[in-house]
């Protein structure tokens, strides 16, 4: 973790309590137990598996990408897409690493408007 940045759980924990929601409302709703959200909460526990982290992102509206970067997981959709171009896919990634974030903005939209032609 960068200095700075905040960890999964102390994200987790300090969005939930923004939004006034219980550690145990919060458990019932990913569908886990509050001792389990709770050790999450306070990094004794690695994050939770994609679909929790998903519901999560959901409940405090975080994007659930940057939700998943943060547990150090990558979507499924995303790997599959890897796997399936796997030279392609890490020269694109190679390509574009220093971008700034309008450049890689720029990219994404010229993708999608490649892929529908």
């Amino acid at each position: 973790m960068t200095a700075g940045r905040k960890s999964f759980g102390s994200l987790v924990r300090q969005e939930r309590e923004a939004r006034e929601i219980g550690l145990r409302e919060m458990a019932q709703k990913i569908g886990v137990s509050p001792t389990y959200l709770s050790k999450i909460e306070r990094g004794d526990f690695e994050p939770p598996a994609e679909d929790k982290v998903r519901k999560i992102a959901e409940i405090i509206d975080h994007d659930p990408d940057e939700l998943l970067a943060l547990a150090g997981r990558v979507a499924s959709d995303l790997t599959d897409i890897i796997l399936k171009r796997p030279r392609e896919m890490a020269d694109f990634l190679r390509a574009a690493k220093g971008l700034t974030t309008d450049d890689m903005v720029r990219l994404a939209r010229q993708a999608r408007k490649a892929r529908e032609k």
